[in-house]
């Protein structure tokens, strides 16, 4: 179990800066396990997985984490993949509590394989994508593709 994994999510009151620079690439270099930082606002990961049942078993797990720590990240979820993006909604930035939580969901992986595993002892172990120029792309696409399906579509 990771330094931060032990420890417990902080609610925000917004009466604290949100983290930078220095600060951030130290939590970052704890936190590891491909987590990405992005613009100094949010962390995100995207985890990949052998289907659609494991996708949204950890999705639950994390929801569930999600309501225990009182600290909401944002939950993308499609066949074999989740994409987590987390910051501190309060300050619109990040903060301690983030890097804890993002600690926290990747041992909540460490359980779905575990329970995947006892299942179907010939499936392969979920494991994060590693690619982080293909994570961005994915990324990207999630978002684009979510915004194609929020646009009104005029009758024809």
């Amino acid at each position: 179990m990771s330094e931060l994994a032990k420890m417990k999510c902080i609610p925000c009151k917004g009466d604290v800066p949100a983290l930078k620079g220095h600060d951030l690439t130290l939590l970052l270099g704890k936190l590891g396990n491909g987590w990405n930082c992005i613009n100094e606002h949010h962390l995100e990961k995207k985890y990949d997985f052998r289907n659609f049942r494991q996708a949204l078993d950890f999705t639950s797990r994390v929801g569930g984490l999600a309501e225990q720590q009182g600290h909401h990240p944002d939950i993308y979820l499609a066949w074999g993949k989740v994409i987590l993006t987390v910051w501190t909604h309060k300050i619109d930035g990040l903060t301690e509590s983030d890097f804890i939580f993002a600690a926290k969901a990747d041992q909540e992986l460490d359980q779905v394989a575990a329970r995947s595993q006892g299942k179907a002892m010939n499936e392969k172990p979920l494991q994060p994508v590693k690619d982080q120029q293909q994570d961005s792309e994915d990324i990207q696409r999630a978002v684009d593709d979510g915004m194609q399906d929020l646009r009104i579509k005029k009758p024809r």
